[in-house]
């Protein structure tokens, strides 16, 4: 398929804006544009029943974490949850970079919403944004009752790196004996290395290019070892049996395009449910441009589905 009409005019805008690159202003600075940028093509914020900032108490931290609850809820009755994880390279993004997105998730999917501002590279390197993730996901599960979430109904997501985050949440839930309804992974970072023919066919010219992701993963990782860890590299996981089931979203023209489908493909050989979507058309970050891009939008929407479905019991819908 080629680039839909609005994706090719989003590149096209950022040809002509002529931004200087992640890597040449450095991590503070490129958090402070992100910030600004993130919400230009994004749609109107939705209104929730309650959207509440509270903070997380973990072993040496705290971190904060961004409640959504599309209805009046009370602890005496658990309602289903989601937990969030949001992108930007390890080094990037935010609680408010993807608030709109989880406005969405929590009124579509029909549950509770808890987006986590984990701990960025540089000044936190590998393994701090997986260890906050796992932990934060552990506290939700301990304070369950006093939350109102119900365990049986609980699911992981992110996208790009906080898709990794998810993934990675996933396996460690599994080995732990935690039973996840879903993991809802948007676009998600999975390989150890960036071989394949979708990270050499959109090297550059589709927002998210090859030198970005490696500067990226300069900021997080400690060494090249650190490429070696399932945590950073989900694929490299030995075994997935077991896992929750899988609702992947994948972008036609993203580098990270083909390992989400060799992970699909792990996971179904693993014996794990597995619904892949393969958008036409899209690039990296099509998510967060659900204001102009009409295909966004139907993204979420099936994301939404995934959540209601993971959540109320499968359905012949989806596709194990």
């Amino acid at each position: 398929m080629p680039l839909d009409p609005q994706v090719e005019k989003i590149l096209l805008w950022a040809r002509r804006a002529n931004a200087p690159a992640y890597h040449d202003i450095g991590a503070d600075a490129a958090r402070t544009h992100y910030e600004r940028i993130a919400g230009t093509l994004d749609i109107v914020t939705p209104d929730l029943h309650e959207v509440v900032d509270f903070e997380v108490p973990l072993a040496g931290r705290s971190l904060r974490v961004r409640q959504y609850a599309p209805w009046p809820h009370h602890w005496a009755e658990p309602r289903p949850a989601l937990v969030y994880f949001h992108g930007g390279g390890f080094t990037i993004g935010s609680v408010a970079t993807h608030d709109r997105v989880c406005r969405v998730l929590a009124r579509g999917g029909d549950c509770l919403v808890y987006s986590v501002d984990y701990r960025l590279a540089p000044q936190h390197k590998f393994p701090a944004a997986v260890d906050d993730a796992f932990d934060t996901l552990a506290w939700i599960r301990d304070e369950a009752q006093s939350l109102g979430v119900d365990l049986t109904r609980l699911a992981v997501g992110g996208d790009s790196a906080g898709g990794t985050l998810a993934a990675a949440c996933a396996i460690h839930a599994r080995d732990r004996g935690w039973p996840l309804a879903l993991q809802l992974l948007v676009y998600p970072g999975l390989s150890h290395d960036q071989q394949t023919g979708s990270h050499r066919r959109f090297a550059s010219g589709y927002l998210l290019d090859a030198e970005t992701v490696q500067w990226f993963f300069a900021q997080y990782l400690r060494g090249p070892e650190d490429r070696l860890d399932w945590r950073f590299a989900p694929l490299l996981a030995e075994d997935l049996a077991g896992v929750a089931p899988a609702w992947i979203a994948a972008a036609e023209f993203d580098p990270l395009h083909d390992e989400n489908l060799a992970y699909a493909e792990r996971l179904r050989e693993a014996g794990v449910p597995v619904e892949l979507v393969d958008y036409p058309g899209m690039i990296h970050a099509f998510f967060q441009h659900a204001g102009f891009v009409p295909a966004a939008r139907r993204a979420h929407d099936d994301a939404s589905a995934a959540l209601r479905r993971a959540f109320g019991g499968f359905d012949d819908d989806f596709i194990g």
